[in-house]
């Protein structure tokens, strides 16, 4: 990756770079549109395309309320674009549905109502695939009564691994895309947006209004030409692995909250009476340290067969401490919390006074 840079040319991204633009034209052929804009990150990817797609307010966003530009986005769509996000809650657990959405969409004349405007998608979610039957159905609805569709394709790459999809095909059903290069896939930096030529000129501008411009990024394009052509196809092992470490768990006894259908898996250990900051404190001490935080675990490229093995001998060692101390699932607090599938819980050891 550092030779592909070195060998990126060194223009100025505001203007003209070479290495910049070939990459946004390799990006827009591959998503199956007219043209892309490179950015620093997903939110950016993200928050730009909603203001570009938004004009005049009031207006309102439909997405997933577990969703990147609804959770981890410090209310961006409120602050950038003045847009109230209307969220939901999936009622299958699993992936937002257009009979979940059409009730909740805003439209006619009320001036008590923000009308809706766009609908913003998450694929991959907490690691989990939105069927592209779903995807196409909302769509086709959404464009029916003139509203836009946005994606968070920050684990788009996941998704096409998985379901052996091209990704043009996972992007056509939406206005605007927004493919992150520096999770799953490893570079450095960087996301690109895809959509229409117009869409495009004017997200760009956005671009400058936030501060974004940037310099020399074609180091950054180098990065993530390396990225697309050598890490892509090591997905398959990350799913596997994942798939691993997600079989381990169970075998322990470990509850999953959320299955590894790409990269991530979530789970509960109170069901063999551990509690999470007893497992990241274990595996922060271990010989060669694991970095882990809470519910969410994350498998990538660079996670080596016994990073996992090792993990999964720390829980069987607490596990074993356990029940060496007397406890059992009638006696143990097992707390059960419906959902937690949809939430990244942070694991925070109890104060000493508490």
């Amino acid at each position: 990756m550092y030779q592909y840079a070195a060998q990126a040319s060194l223009g100025d991204d505001v203007y003209h770079d070479a290495s910049t633009i070939a990459l946004e034209a390799h990006i827009a052929q591959l998503a199956g549109k007219e043209a892309a804009l490179f950015v620093t990150s997903g939110t950016m990817g993200n928050q730009i395309s909603i203001r570009t797609h938004l004009q005049q307010p009031p207006y309102s966003v439909i997405c997933d309320v577990r969703g990147h530009t609804n959770v981890y986005e410090a209310g961006g769509a409120a602050f950038f674009s003045g847009a109230h996000n209307i969220t939901i809650s999936p009622s299958n657990g699993h992936h937002l549905t257009l009979k979940d959405i059409k009730p909740r969409i805003i439209s006619g004349s009320d001036i008590h109502s923000a009308p809706t405007r766009l609908i913003c998608l998450e694929n991959t979610l907490n690691g989990t695939i939105l069927p592209q039957s779903n995807i196409l159905e909302i769509s086709d609805y959404a464009h029916a009564n003139g509203i836009l569709m946005h994606l968070d394709g920050a684990r788009l790459w996941h998704a096409a691994v998985e379901t052996r999809t091209p990704i043009k095909a996972l992007c056509a059903p939406f206005d605007s895309v927004s493919l992150c290069f520096s999770k799953g896939l490893g570079a450095p930096i960087g996301t690109c947006i895809v959509g229409t030529k117009a869409f495009i000129a004017k997200a760009r501008w956005f671009r400058k209004v936030f501060g974004a411009g940037m310099r020399q990024t074609g180091i950054l394009a180098g990065s993530v030409a390396y990225a697309l052509t050598h890490n892509f196809p090591l997905l398959p092992k990350v799913h596997a692995l994942a798939q691993r470490l997600q079989s381990g768990l169970e075998t322990l006894g470990v509850g999953i909250l959320s299955p590894a259908e790409t990269c991530m898996v979530f789970f509960d250990p109170s069901t063999i009476g551990v509690d999470y900051w007893e497992i990241v404190e274990r595996a922060a001490a271990h010989p060669k340290p694991i970095t882990i935080a809470g519910s969410r675990l994350v498998v990538h490229m660079q996670t080596s067969s016994e990073a996992v093995e090792d993990l999964l001998m720390i829980i069987k060692i607490l596990k074993e401490e356990k029940i060496q101390a007397g406890w059992t699932p009638a006696s143990g607090a097992v707390e059960k919390i419906d959902g937690l599938k949809n939430v990244y819980v942070r694991a925070s050891k109890p104060s000493e006074s508490a």
